[in-house]
Order: C-alpha cells, then structure tokens, then sequence
C-alpha cells in the first residue's frame, strides 16, 4: 500500500476566483488571504465549504479509476476554536451533507496544528469535500487530500506537448506558470515532468524557457497536427523516454493543479485504465463558470462533432454533482463513436506506439480522427480542465468551411467516424444549402474546395501543401469590414436606416417565425433563387434588407425571408458584411456540387482503398520525420 498527495485544496486570488469564487469555496462571510504561507482566513469566523468543483475529491470518479482504498483530508489551521467536518455530495442532493459524526473540534491556537481528518465513503457519495467552521478568526493553509492505494505508484514521466503559431503571450505564460509552479516545486512531478513547445511561428527564442526541462523547437507552419506529431516524436525520444504525453493548445489557460492531479492520477490508475486518455474539460474564457465539453462524439446521423454532456456552471453545487454522476453511455447513440479533444488530453504512449501518430491534416478533425482511431476509454474529473475562447466568437470559414469538410472526409475514409460517408455528403449539402440561402456564396465555394480537395486523394495530403492551402482558405473565405467602413458601404447601396452603432444583440440574433406559406416558398426556391426566371431575384430592393449574425451555423429563416439583400454582423469583433442574392452564382456553384458529387460516387471505392493504403504510412513517425524536416 502506498499513499499518495493527490490533490491540494486551491486557492487563489486570480481574476477567475474573484470573479466565481464558488469554483473553489461557498461561505457568507469575508474569507481571504493572509499573506502568510499560503493562509486564508475566515476573519469573522463563520463557515466556509469546500464542495466545489476544484475542491471536493471526486470519490466516484477514483472508485472507477484508480486503485484507490482510502481517503483522508491534511490540512493546518490557527487562531479561534473552530471544527473541520466532512462533507459529501450524492446524485440527487439539493445541497453538500454534512457528516456530524466525523468532525474534528479544535481548541484556540497561536500556532499551526495539523488536521486529519478520514473520509468516509459509499456507494452514494459522489463527492467527498469538507468545511471549516470557527466561532472566531481563523486561518488554514496546506489543505491537500490524501489517497491511499493497493500496491506500488506506477512510474510516469509525463511530457506536455503543446503547438504555438504567433500566440506569444498565452504559451510564454504557460511556460512560466510550468516551470513556476511545477518544474521547481521540488515534488515527485518536479522530476518526471518535460515540455515541448513546437513553435510553428517561429517567433520564439529557443532558449528563451531559461530551464532544459522546457524545450523550444522551431517549426514550419504545418498546423496543430503537424505540430502535436513533432511534440510526440520528441517526447518519444527525449533521454528518459515519455510513459504519457499531454497535448494542450497554446492559447489557453490552465491552473498547474490540473497538470499536477492528472500526473497524479496517472500513478494510481488501475488495470483497466492504464491506457486511457485523461480528457481536460474546456471552460469558456469569457464565461469562466461555463463547462463547455470534455469529451465528445460524431453525431451518426449529421456527422459533426457533439459534447458527451449538456453544459454545465461548475460553479453551481448542482451542476458539479451532475458532472461526476453523468453517465456518457446513456446520452452518445450505440453508433456513435466518442473522442477527446485537443486542448487537453493526456495520451499513453504505449497508445502512440501501437495506433501512431495523427494524420497531416493540418488543423481539424486531426484530433477527432486520433481519438477514434485508438478506441480508448476516458478519464475526465472535475478540476482537470483549461480556459479556452469560445467557439462562437472565433468562427472561421476558412476552418469551418475548407478544413471540416476536407478532414472530416479524409478521416471517414481512413478510420470510420461514422457509420457510412453519407453522413459527410449530407453534412456537405447542409453547409452548402445554409450559406447560400444567407447569400454567402463565398463560404458555399470553400465547402467545395474542401470537398474537391479530399477528392484529390491521399497523395495531395501526403505533400507540404497542408500550409498553403489553409492560407488560400483564409484569404478566399467572406471578408468582413470594419463598423465604419460597413456604414459607408451600406449608405453607396442604398441601405436606407443602416447604423452599426446603433445595433444590440438583439438586433443582430433575434429571428422571426415564418407563417407555413412562407417556409413552403423557402423550401422550394432556397430562399428565392430557384425556379425564378432571371432578373426575377426576389421581393423588394437594396432598402428592405435583413440583418443578422455572421455565426456561420445560425439560420435566421425569418429575418432573411424575401429579401434580396443580407447584412451579416460579427459583433465581437465590430465587423461585418453586405450580401446580396446573385441567382446567377447560386446556380453555378449548383452545378459544380452536382458534378463534385457524381464524380465522387463513380470514384467511391477507389478513394476509399487509396486513403486505407495510405493511412499506415500517413501516421508512421518515419513519414513525419521526413514531412517535418526532423529525418
């Protein structure tokens, strides 16, 4: 038996626990750092709970994981007489209960004493936390839970591998927040940790990390999977060889305690899952309370990528119950293949060794492919998690258009994400339909680019194009213009009224619902260009136009029904766009759909063996390190 420091009680003064102090502790009463060792103190006594989402231990979750036996909690305290009770949280609880009968009552002391405190636990409780209780001030520090084990700590040297393209900022204070936090903090991880940061930019120092363990590798621009396969080799052949490598994006934040618990949680893994993945859940930047996924599957039936679990405010006691107790296999169809994605995941490399490296995809899907393609089972927990931008902020046709379509289509042939690829040609018709009914012909055509790529074969993707072609993507995808240029443009149009100053959300997201006449006119004529004789391009002029959100999977039907001209808006970032109908190009890129998918059905069979053929050689290290210069 060993015992092993899993996971310490955080506290922190960051912007995030200010603003959601409710992800660390719940208490009616000041309760704020001291300044002295890492102390808080409860400075008009009170209570303050610790059954949150960093600091209640997840029992449920180490049962099923580990080969955990028990569990204590360590903490020290001073000042007023007060009392450390445990607390547990069960599936259906209203709030945390707490267990009388394991309090530990403490007299007043002018000095730190230690507290231990055993935790109980059954089948019921799905998180074990504690509260501090004082009829005065009192402070603690060192707070950390304990778990013991059957038999030895596996060894693990972990490597974190994460891909940075100009994005200075985020990876230089991660670097510092890893060698901080971690390298020196003279704990069993401070010797069994290394990071590799690829930087595809180029526009790192390499010796800039001030500490060898942290590694700087200049690299072209072959994306985050050109950029995690770097990562892997090198953590593969660094002096004392990676038993795991933890991929993490560039642009996140992340709390060291998720680094330490997952490391942690590595040496008490049990039989069953020492080759999982270890998935990092993604919190919003933006809304910092917000879960928004940790794990994910391809839906069956539309082919694109779905949260395993509904969103959750981990701030909230409910919904950080709800995220232990959540049981995937009841809400992912029986068809359905789940994944990991890439802003944290935590890969065996005994996994890497066996199934290879990712697919030169570029950016999208690359992580997608690999978790499906290795069929492993999934470690997630609360606590284990990274900050991330939200999606909807940072929609990109150019990845949403041009690089889903193509990798979604390479990675059905080479690995099956869904059950047959007509998901995928569904998935192409739906993009196409949507953005040409908003007007958006440009983004229909890199669809199709993307499609016309896939349909080049493996060989296209096999060359150092992966670079250039997301460029073009980029540089051909809709372009939006600032507030004060759109203003201009709109009043040279005709686009009566039209003020970006003076938009609200609401203006921008608010749809309106169609009678039944109405969607019935949509539905035949794709919002007025089909089945319409030229020059007869809809109701109503330039004056009469909708306005709506450049979100590219919103469909606001209402707002654009009948009308000939669309203004699409990004708010954040105070740009936007003026469309107008073109029935003459919808009807091109018609035509070119219909030929792209009657060549692709004659060559289905074809496509299909050449991408299996390849795949072994795509995701072989030999093949990366001639692609990435390292051979």
């Amino acid at each position: 038996m060993a015992s092993i420091r899993f996971a310490n009680v955080l506290l922190e003064s960051t912007p995030r626990a200010l603003h959601f102090p409710t992800l660390y502790y719940r208490t009616d009463t000041p309760f704020r750092p001291t300044g002295e060792d890492g102390a808080w103190t409860l400075a008009e006594g009170g209570a303050v709970d610790f059954t949150t989402y960093f600091n209640a231990l997840s029992v449920i979750k180490l049962r099923r994981y580990t080969r955990a036996t028990a569990y204590r909690l360590r903490l020290q305290v001073k000042g007023a007489p007060c009392t450390i009770t445990q607390t547990r949280a069960t599936r259906l609880g209203l709030e945390p209960e707490t267990l009388d009968e394991t309090a530990v009552a403490l007299p007043q002391t002018a000095t730190w004493t230690d507290v231990v405190l055993d935790l109980t636990d059954d089948e019921q409780t799905v998180l074990a936390g504690f509260q501090l209780s004082a009829q005065g001030a009192v402070s603690m520090r060192d707070a950390y839970y304990e778990v013991d084990i059957e038999g030895d700590p596996r060894t693990v040297d972990l490597a974190i591998a994460t891909t940075t393209f100009r994005k200075e900022s985020f990876i230089r204070k991660n670097m510092q927040l890893v060698k901080r936090e971690l390298l020196d903090s003279h704990t069993d991880i401070s010797e069994h940790l290394t990071m590799h940061v690829v930087d595809n930019g180029k526009t790192l120092d390499p010796n800039e990390s001030g500490d060898q363990r942290i590694t700087i590798s200049p690299n072209e621009n072959v994306g985050g999977a050109g950029g995690f396969a770097r990562g892997m080799i090198e953590a593969m052949e660094q002096s004392t060889p990676a038993t795991h490598v933890l991929i993490m994006d560039d642009d996140v934040e992340v709390s060291p305690e998720s680094i330490r618990r997952t490391y942690e949680l590595l040496r008490m893994v049990n039989s069953e899952y020492e080759e999982a993945f270890v998935s990092g859940a993604m919190l919003n930047i933006e809304d910092t309370q917000l879960m928004r996924e940790d794990t994910g599957y391809i839906s069956p039936e539309l082919g694109v990528c779905v949260p395993a679990k509904r969103q959750m405010l981990v701030s909230q006691y409910l919904d950080v119950v709800d995220n232990e107790a959540f049981n995937e296999e009841e809400s992912i169809p029986a068809d359905a293949h789940r994944y990991a994605a890439w802003w944290y995941c935590c890969i065996p490399m005994s996994v890497i060794r066996r199934v290879g490296l990712p697919l030169p995809v570029f950016v999208r899907y690359d992580d997608v492919e690999y978790g499906i393609r290795s069929h492993p089972k999934f470690m997630t927990m609360n606590g284990i998690c990274v900050w991330h931008a939200k999606f909807e902020i940072r929609y990109n046709a150019g990845v949403e258009r041009y690089q889903s379509t193509r990798n979604g289509m390479i990675a059905q042939m080479t690995t099956g994400l869904a059950p047959d690829f007509d998901t995928f040609l569904k998935g192409l018709h739906r993009q196409i339909d949507l953005e040409m009914r908003k007007f958006n012909y440009t983004d229909a055509e890199l669809a199709l680019d993307g499609f016309e790529d896939f349909l080049k074969g493996p060989k296209f993707i096999e060359q150092p194009v992966a670079q250039e072609r997301f460029m073009r993507a980029n540089r051909l995808k809709e372009q939006t213009v600032p507030f004060d240029e759109l203003k201009k443009q709109a009043a040279d149009q005709g686009l009566v009224g039209f003020d970006p100053d003076r938009l609200t959300r609401q203006t921008v997201e608010t749809d309106r619902p169609r009678s039944l006449q109405e969607r019935a006119f949509d539905f035949v004529t794709h919002n007025g260009q089909r089945f319409v004789r030229d020059g007869q391009d809809g109701q109503g002029g330039a004056a009469d136009y909708a306005i709506i959100t450049h979100d590219g999977w919103a469909y606001p039907s209402g707002s654009i029904h009948g009308k000939n001209t669309i203004v699409s808006i990004d708010w954040a970032s105070r740009k936007g766009v003026i469309r107008h109908k073109d029935v003459k190009r919808y009807r091109e890129i018609v035509k070119r759909y219909k030929r792209d998918v009657a060549y692709f059905k004659k060559n289905c069979s074809r496509l299909e063996r050449e991408y299996q053929e390849a795949a072994p050689k795509l995701e072989s290290v030999g093949f990366w390190k001639r692609y990435l210069g390292m051979a």
